[in-house]
């Protein structure tokens, strides 16, 4: 079927059925999955999805229906029903389509190889995976070994004159273990994903890691309440950047829902930090050519050396805010509205190697796992139970676990002294090991 095609023609099918704008929002994709636990296979399941999302406009109203079948008649039906909606909903002068008809160019998002590699192989590949992470001394059980691949196209058109399209791959593969020691239990888990199957990190590496978290996660220590400086490895990075990036988002703004809603160009870091959301990274995860709503992304500072330089806004809430639409329209599937998310989202790299962090440490909490929501980003405070380990005089004392960190936004972006050189690239968030001088952390 030419997909291109019919979308284009949905555009027009919309106006002739009464709207005044239209947008057709169409994706098809396949999906597997492997699952392997105790070397028997469990799950090999791979699936075809496809469906198309239809928003029209009329009179200012908006209105959206989706359909997973392409057949003549639920295809009528479908816009029958949008154009039906959109006459019982509310004006807004907000609800607007986008004119760009550019696109971003990004190299690395789709590996026609990853689907020719043959399914035993991968199979293999997550068989040898729990099988290396189990000759670990320590490592007593599985919690199972994975691996998924997914491959897909997006075509975008509205009645503006957009006509766009993509075609997108990821694959990764991941296991979990479990080490024991008399009654003590501690689980390790890793995985890896990439765009291009060849880009994949040796079965051994990410296997011997979820390993050897495990493990070193036995006989933990206590350690007494108190404030002290916390290293924040880049594996939790998260705990920083997930409730950073929710209050950048342009309708909590608007909202009155964010800690940063009326810091615009005024600092709230420290002079090393730098936050950018990019679209363009080649091969990036969360890479693409344009957004949920067809208008190019790019590589934007959102935060340049510590100052607040923007927010992240889709169409309609640029409109409503008085600005221009960032490219950040984001879309979970073609059964969704477009709403507002990052693409790749980075804490820029620093220049630190992660064993000079832990030298410079005199005493303080090596955070290795963390649970919690993080940084609230309507008030900026943060909170979470933590593990990892204790650092004495420049020098992993040992493991811990049970404990708290709290505190603000403020005083951590503000308190990050040393930034690591290990920025990973390779996530959709990320950041490096940083360390920030010091925290309340809730122990005995």
């Amino acid at each position: 079927m030419d997909y291109k095609n019919l979308t284009s023609q949905l555009v027009k099918q919309c106006l002739r059925s009464g709207a005044d704008a239209a947008e057709v929002y169409l994706q098809t994709g396949r999906n597997l999955t492997i699952e392997v636990r105790n070397s028997q296979v469990e799950t090999v399941q791979e699936a075809s999805t496809y469906g198309v999302g239809l928003r029209v406009f009329k009179g200012g109203r908006m209105a959206f229906a989706s359909s997973n079948d392409f057949g003549e008649t639920a295809l009528e039906e479908a816009i029958r029903r949008a154009v039906a909606f959109a006459g019982i909903m509310t004006p807004d002068p907000n609800n607007v389509l986008p004119e760009d008809k550019a696109e971003a160019k990004v190299e690395g998002l789709y590996d026609p190889e990853t689907a020719r590699v043959p399914l035993d192989d991968k199979i293999k590949l997550a068989t040898n995976l729990e099988t290396i992470a189990l000759q670990v001394p320590g490592v007593t059980k599985s919690a199972g070994a994975t691996y998924g691949e997914e491959e897909g196209e997006v075509f975008l058109a509205n009645s503006h004159g957009l006509l766009k399209s993509y075609r997108s791959s990821l694959c990764g593969f991941g296991v979990s273990v479990v080490a024991e020691k008399g009654e003590q239990k501690s689980s390790g888990g890793e995985s890896c994903r990439r765009r291009f199957f060849a880009d994949l990190k040796p079965a051994e590496e990410v296997a011997g890691k979820a390993a050897r978290d495990a493990v070193a996660m036995l006989d933990p220590q206590r350690v007494k309440t108190q404030r002290a400086a916390v290293i924040f490895d880049r594996d939790v990075a998260y705990a920083l950047l997930g409730g950073i990036l929710a209050a950048l988002n342009g309708e909590r703004v608007l909202q009155g829902a964010s800690f940063l809603g009326k810091r615009l160009g005024q600092k709230i870091a420290v002079d090393r930090l730098t936050f950018v959301d990019d679209g363009t990274l080649a091969r990036g995860l969360a890479s693409v050519p344009f957004d949920g709503e067809g208008v190019p992304t790019q590589k934007r500072v959102v935060v340049e050396q510590g100052i607040l330089r923007g927010f992240l806004y889709n169409t309609s809430v640029a409109k409503r805010a008085g600005v221009k639409t960032t490219g950040n329209a984001s879309r979970s599937g073609f059964s969704s509205l477009p709403g507002i998310g990052a693409h790749n989202f980075y804490l820029a790299a620093g220049t630190s190697k992660v064993e000079d962090i832990v030298k410079a440490t005199e005493r303080g909490l090596w955070l290795k796992g963390i649970t919690g929501y993080g940084i609230n980003p309507v008030n900026g405070n943060f909170s979470g139970g933590a593990e990892g380990f204790w650092v004495e005089n420049g020098k992993i004392a040992f493991p811990v676990k049970g404990l708290t960190v709290a505190g603000t936004a403020d005083e951590m972006l503000n308190g990050i002294d040393l930034l690591g050189e290990d920025l990973d690239l390779n996530r959709g968030m990320a950041a490096p090991t940083f360390r920030i001088k010091a925290l309340q952390i809730g122990g005995e």
